[in-house]
């Protein structure tokens, strides 16, 4: 990149020399090392939001958009209990299935 000249000061952009673009996905182990943190923090609603993160493969304004009636059906969600979101970028909707934490 080059550097923008406004009036007579050159100015490097913020993101000179980074790397920009989509990132790598979480290794297994960072994945677990996450839920340990978690867990050891007594962070459950956390680790609830993180769990279906990486179950889903959902996106984190996706995520936000999800209410509870949206995940559980009466008080509680059982392992296997299936459950529909929208895409938002796409506008699709994907149908889940609920794995045990």
């Amino acid at each position: 990149m080059d550097a923008i000249i406004i009036g007579n000061v050159p100015r490097v952009p913020w993101n000179n020399d980074k790397l920009t673009g989509q990132k790598s996905p979480l290794k297994l182990k960072e994945i677990w090392a996450i839920r340990i943190r978690l867990q050891l923090g007594a962070k459950t609603r956390d680790l609830a939001m993180f769990n279906l993160a990486i179950d889903s493969k959902l996106r984190a304004c996706d995520l936000t958009k999800l209410r509870v009636r949206d995940v559980c059906l009466g008080t509680h969600s059982a392992p296997g209990d299936r459950y529909a979101t929208e895409n938002a970028a796409a506008g699709a909707i994907r149908d889940h299935r609920a794995n045990a934490g």
